[in-house]
Order: C-alpha cells, then structure tokens, then sequence
C-alpha cells in the first residue's frame, strides 16, 4: 500500500512538472524594457487609437511576426498587433470591440 501511494505522488509530481514546462514566464511586460517589435506595436497603436495613453500587456513571439497584446486608455482596452522585425505593424485590432479600429 505505501509503494502504491509513492507511485501516485511521484506521477503526481511527474505530471504537475510536465504541465509546468510548457509554461515559459519571463518579468512581466510592465516590468522590462518591451523589445522593438513591441514598441513599434505600441507606437502605431497609440497612432491608430490617437490615444497616447498604452501599456504593453503582452507578447508572443514568433518568427512569423510577434503578436503583441496593447493595453489603451484608462481601462487598458485590449488591443491587437502584429509587429515584424523590420519595424513594421498588421492587424491592429480591438480585442474588446469585435475588431473595430
């Protein structure tokens, strides 16, 4: 019976372990300097809303172009980037407006 329950906390841990490796956190994007494909989202975001008031929320990288999640105004309405290497900007979407501009 004690090896049974062993096993059960090892595949436990095993399982909790392996959930966890697919979770790749670095500091919060609030507290490091955003990379320039972030930035550049966050440039032609403020340009498109003409709200100069954004927070990075988030990103997600990919070679393909990195999706960069804007925060807008004073309750930080999601907004939607694609930014590239070369410094240019896609799809710059609402998230909390069905897509509006």
């Amino acid at each position: 019976m004690k090896n049974t329950s062993k096993l059960i906390a090892l595949g436990a841990g095993a399982l909790a372990l392996t959930a966890l490796a697919g979770c790749v956190e670095t500091a919060p994007a609030s507290s490091r300097m955003p990379t320039p494909e972030e930035q550049a989202c966050l440039r032609d975001v403020t340009q498109t809303t003409n709200n100069p008031d954004v927070i990075l929320l988030g990103s997600s990288f990919s070679q393909a172009g990195t999706e960069v999640i804007v925060g807008v105004g004073p309750q930080s309405a999601e907004w939607r980037c694609i930014a590239y290497s070369d410094g240019s900007t896609d799809g710059i979407m609402s998230l909390t407006d069905e897509g509006a501009l």
